[in-house]
């Protein structure tokens, strides 16, 4: 492959750099030439689909370093541009590996791949053999009085759950108790050995049978025992729902009958089952590093260039899988090259029109989103800069310029002032604005602005929107079905650039608004996350 250029920048915009010398205003007039430019490079086959670790990765961490300089930001990290960050990665051999089932003294089998397979994200026990409970949608919720473990013993037993939550369960809640750290947490407390997740029929976002594809691919925590919150779980199944009729034979009750009331999200029952299950793991483990990039535009105000807002996006994908079709590298274009190059345009245009934010902008490609946000979790916790001057994370992954932008999605609408911000500018730019219209799917809960928000930083995330309903809702579910994490989310795909380069309008804008600020963005006083603001020293 020949050596990119430099993306050009249109005309328009040439036009619009004089004046932003004279005012910190945002570039503007992005057309998507440029950011896609970007993005063919970074989900080319020969970054061979940049899983984290992998020379992919580094090959394309070194790519955006390179851009980095030649946009003339300052490396933030603690070694240049790079911070990197100590992995344990798991693998499951599945030659020494194998599920069963016991009950009514007949052992039977289960096909790994076809009727379950392991998850590796937990600490997986060489052998465990431990009774079955079905315990629901498997949630504790104190601040609704939700518990589906009430009444049940799952001391050294495996639970067993649906994914999803009831409908009175308020989203963002529904959201936290899902997610990985929460429900180990729990777990944990009650004495159970782990977990068989048995994913909602009614709301699967791809098929099992590309779901399991990837069961052999290795899994990470963080190296640091005190950031890695699933090192008490010891086994993690998620079971086929085609398949699950297996685990409620002889109990009284059948997986029909719970995915008929799971489809409403209407409340499940809580019993023993009548098998339990016998599992033998064998995994391959190794340590790690990658690392996140870390790049910054310092702000022009002698106050304010101390405080940051961070722009983020995560660089990894998937890496080299089986193949679809016949291919076998997953590229990632969409998820996140599309992200991580709209960054470097961002950085580039900002330069280029002597952009003059009054605070500092870090720019933040992290690593290991898809092995569970590990890389911005580790930023957050030990950021580049002190925590305390981080005043906002501005998030993009994945944002899918497929269609016209006429609507934009914001996840974490109305948490806080950043999505009063955004509407403001969205608006301004002639495009509508609304909340996350699937929130079963815990998007918001599911990328690294969670990370952010986890240390008390008001955060969202922005993608192209499409109607409830509409057709272009529609062409986002097929591509969610045909192409995310699949081979197919390649630079071949149908891409809008004007739906991208509007988008980078809109970030643009809302960066530097945001940056520009007289006051710091602020929680709504009403909003779920702001518990996790930092408590004064001495409060409980």
């Amino acid at each position: 492959m020949s050596k990119p250029m430099l993306p050009a920048l249109s005309l328009a915009f040439l036009m619009l750099a004089a004046p932003l010398l004279a005012q910190s205003s945002a570039p503007a007039n992005f057309n998507g030439q440029s950011w896609w430019s970007y993005v063919r490079v970074l989900a080319a086959d020969d970054m061979e689909g940049r899983e984290t670790g992998s020379a992919g990765l580094q090959k394309a961490s070194a790519y955006v370093v390179e851009q980095l300089k030649k946009s003339g930001l300052e490396p933030a990290g603690t070694k240049g541009f790079y911070q990197p960050v100590q992995f344990i990665s798991r693998q499951i051999d599945e030659s020494g590996s194998s599920l069963a089932l016991v009950g009514g003294g007949k052992t039977e089998s289960l096909v790994l791949g076809e009727d379950a397979m392991f998850s590796t994200r937990a600490n997986l026990a060489p052998s465990v053999d431990a009774a079955l409970v079905f315990v629901g949608y498997g949630l504790q919720v104190p601040e609704k009085d939700y518990n589906d473990f009430a009444g049940l013993d799952v001391k050294g037993k495996v639970v067993v759950f649906l994914s999803g939550s009831p409908a009175d369960m308020p989203t963002a809640l529904a959201s936290h108790y899902q997610s990985g750290g929460e429900r180990a947490r729990v777990l944990r407390e009650l004495g159970a050995v782990g977990y068989i997740s048995i994913p909602n029929p009614a709301s699967m976002d791809i098929p099992w049978s590309r779901m399991t594809l990837s069961r052999a691919r290795p899994s990470m925590a963080l190296a640091d025992p005190a950031l890695n919150d699933t090192k008490d779980l010891h086994l993690a199944v998620t079971f086929n729902p085609a398949d699950a009729e297996k685990l409620f034979a002889g109990s009284g009750h059948t997986f029909a009958e719970i995915a008929v009331l799971g489809k409403d999200r209407n409340p499940l029952p809580h019993f023993p089952l009548a098998v339990s299950l016998q599992a033998k793991a064998k995994v391959i483990t190794k340590n790690v590093e990658s690392s996140n990039i870390v790049a910054k535009l310092p702000g022009n105000d002698a106050k304010l260039k101390a405080e940051y807002v961070v722009l983020s996006a995560h660089l990894d994908h998937v890496g080299i899988g089986e193949p679809i079709n016949g291919d076998r590298i997953y590229n990632g274009a969409m998820d996140n090259a599309s992200g991580s190059a709209m960054l470097l345009d961002l950085a580039t245009a900002m330069h280029a029109s002597n952009a003059k934010p009054k605070r500092s902008l870090l720019f933040l490609f992290v690593t290991a989103e898809e092995k569970g946000l590990l890389g911005s979790k580790y930023f957050a916790a030990h950021p580049t800069v002190p925590k305390s001057s981080i005043i906002a994370d501005l998030n993009t992954d994945m944002f899918l310029p497929i269609i016209p932008l006429k609507v934009l999605t914001v996840q974490g609408l109305s948490e806080s002032d950043l999505g009063d911000d955004a509407r403001e500018v969205a608006t301004e730019l002639g495009v509508e604005v609304q909340p996350d219209p699937e929130p079963l799917r815990n998007s918001f809960v599911r990328s690294d602005q969670y990370s952010f928000i986890r240390q008390g930083i008001p955060s969202l995330a922005m993608s192209v929107g499409a109607t409830k309903g509409s057709p272009e809702a529609a062409t986002q579910k097929k591509w969610l079905t045909e192409r995310y994490h699949a081979p197919s989310d390649d630079i071949n795909q149908p891409v809008d650039l004007a739906a991208a380069g509007k988008y980078e309008d809109v970030m643009a804008a809302l960066a530097m608004k945001v940056a520009d600020a007289a006051q710091v963005p602020q929680w709504k006083s009403d909003s779920f996350f702001r518990r996790f603001l930092p408590q004064p020293s001495g409060s409980h």
